[in-house]
């Protein structure tokens, strides 16, 4: 086979594979491990088919593969989701941009170790936690941005005792909004974070021909 028809395949092959990977994410985003009565979900482990295709293919790879996993999720999720309520055109659209194309683009980073650990599972399991801590913090701002109205909804019927009391006397409304942000996106995501980096690390170390195709092209991600 010649390098031109080697390159073809490959290509093809690349792409099947992060179809299969799409749609895959798509299906565990919607399987839910736990759910909050406030709002906010674990998922299947949503996340980890981003993060294979990062580490196969490279960061470019799994950013634009993010992107479009995030497309996927604003179109058939943001439908559903009391997110928008209340909220005008413009941050409807701005909520869009960061809670879903950003958010879930940033996934795609975590193949940022590769090469860089000599352990593949130490650098694909931390790699992941980082780029799924990364969509954690995203919406925390975006949480800030648009949601921080929500906090003493959240902090006087929600999380109701001394801590939350103490919150509300002392900290000003903006304050209070962070802290709002930062406890919500954490509630669901630290876990899912935990989750799916203790799933790639169990992936790529006990399931061979997966680790055998995350580890082939690692040549040309140098």
């Amino acid at each position: 086979m010649s390098k031109q028809n080697l390159n073809r395949t490959e290509k093809t092959k690349q792409l099947a594979l992060s179809g299969v990977m799409l749609a895959l994410a798509t299906v565990l985003s919607f399987i839910k491990v736990f759910e909050w009565p406030f709002g906010g979900s674990i998922t299947a482990c949503s996340m980890l088919p981003i993060a294979i295709l990062s580490y196969t293919y490279g960061v470019r790879w799994g950013l634009v593969s993010g992107l479009v996993h995030g497309v996927l999720q604003a179109v058939l999720g943001a439908t559903m989701s009391q997110a928008f309520a209340g909220q005008g055109a413009v941050n409807v659209i701005l909520i869009l941009i960061l809670d879903y194309f950003v958010a879930f683009s940033v996934v795609g980073a975590a193949g940022m170790l590769k090469n860089k650990l000599k352990n593949h599972t130490l650098a694909f399991a931390l790699g992941t936690a980082v780029a799924v801590f990364m969509r954690y913090v995203v919406h925390v701002v975006s949480g800030y941005i648009f949601y921080r109205s929500y906090a003493e909804w959240f902090f006087g019927e929600v999380m109701v005792g001394d801590f939350s009391a103490m919150l509300m006397e002392k900290c000003n409304p903006e304050l209070l909004g962070l802290i709002y942000s930062v406890i919500y996106n954490a509630a669901y995501m630290l876990p899912e974070l935990l989750l799916t980096a203790v799933a790639a690390g169990l992936v790529i170390s006990l399931i061979k021909p997966v680790r055998q195709e995350m580890l082939r092209n690692r040549t040309a991600q140098k």
